[in-house]
This record gives C-alpha cells, structure tokens and sequence, in this order.
C-alpha cells in the first residue's frame, strides 16, 4: 500500500519539481537581461585605452544631492573669483577650445564601497587659475555647483596632481547625469570631491572650509587609504 501511495504522488512530485526548475531558469535569465541592458555601452563609447579595461558610463549610482542638472550650454558660464588678479568668466565653448585637451584614466572610488575607472578628457584647473591670477594668499580651491554642492581641495594638490575639469569620458561628452559641462577628477580622493556641474571656481585663503558633506561629517582631506 505504501509503495503504491509512492507511487501515485511521483508525478505530482516531479511536476513540483520542473515548475522550481523553470522558474528559477526564468528568475536568473531576467537578472541577466535587466543587468546587461543596463550596463551596455552606449553609441560611440569606448571599453578599453592603452590595454586598460574601462568602466562603463552607466556604472555609476546616482547620489547627488538633488538629482541630474540639465544646463543649457548657450547660456552655462564658468566663473573664477576669490583671491585673483583679474576674476574670470568662460562660456562653455571658451574652456573647451581655448586650452590644451588632456587625457588621464583616474578610478573614482566611493565611500559606499564601490568604484568605477573611466577616461576622462578635460582641461587643468591649473591653467585657468593660472588665467585669472593667482594671488599668493591662496591656500584653498572651492568648487561650486548648480545644485548647491560645494567642496574643496588645497591648491598646491591641484598643481602637483595636475587636476582636471572634464568634459568627456570614455571619448562621449558628459551626460548630464555625469556632470555636464564639466566634472572635477579629484584622483586620489573620494568621489564626494568630484563635484559634478561646476559652475564656480573660488580662490580662497580659508583652508577649514567645509563643503557639503564635509559640513555633514565626511573628512574634509578625503584621501583614500
């Protein structure tokens, strides 16, 4: 009787068993498709420079304080003021073409635990600083956003680090969730010294200022180890 009762459940078992199977099958292969449509390359972007494997653009989470800035470029202006000879003011078009155009693979590394490494083209914030005069009180560059982010770094580190602004990355301009017009590459810090939207570069002799995270807690010097 046992054997017989046995009997009569297998196909329902097996039936049990090959509706987990396809399920599971289902479940991984929509994971597979959802991370792979995410992580495409997009049109024109490039993967790999000098035999470096690149991050892609949509790697990225997004953690700004306000959401992506959508900035007109007819009307975007780039302002340096503070502590200079002659205070500045560049349109998109003049920092773009009227510098010399570098090229550096920086990582980014964020403080949430994950990180990406991108080409990223630009141009020093040494030479426009250079541009507007440096007076020689200046301790401190602050950098300003259109969302209200603000942070900091000492100005002998953007001369020796040879720091850019960027305009491009992986060879596509900045998207405006990446920062469009121009992202600082803060190499060696942590990602919430790569103020994104920039639209004021300050000269200053304060060197407590506190940005936005750094007012909030964040190390105000935010080298990785």
């Amino acid at each position: 009787m046992l054997r017989e009762r046995l009997l009569q459940k297998k196909p329902l078992l097996l039936k049990v068993v090959f509706l987990i199977i396809v399920v599971t099958v289902a479940a991984i292969g929509l994971v597979w498709i959802e991370a792979n449509s995410i992580h495409k390359l997009r049109p024109g972007e490039i993967s790999e420079y000098m035999g470096q494997n690149l991050s892609k653009i949509d790697d990225f989470r997004e953690n700004s304080i306000r959401g992506p800035q959508y900035i007109e470029v007819d009307t975007y202006r780039l302002a340096i003021t503070g502590l200079v000879n002659d205070p500045r003011t560049y349109t998109y078009e003049n920092v773009v073409n009227a510098h010399n155009r570098y090229e550096k693979t920086v990582t980014l590394h964020c403080v949430e635990g994950w990180d990406v490494t991108i080409l990223w083209e630009g141009v020093l914030v040494r030479d426009l600083l250079n541009e507007a005069g440096i007076d020689p009180k200046t301790k401190v560059v602050i950098f300003y956003a259109y969302d209200g982010y603000s942070t900091s770094l000492p100005l002998g580190f953007i001369a020796d680090k040879e720091i850019l602004i960027a305009y491009k990355m992986n060879g596509l301009v900045l998207p405006p969730e990446r920062g469009f017009p121009f992202q600082l590459v803060a190499e060696s810090k942590y990602g919430y010294k790569w103020i994104k939207w920039i639209n004021r570069i300050e000269l200053s002799d304060n060197e407590s200022y506190q940005g936005y995270w750094e007012s909030r807690g964040f190390s105000n010097n935010a080298t990785i180890p």
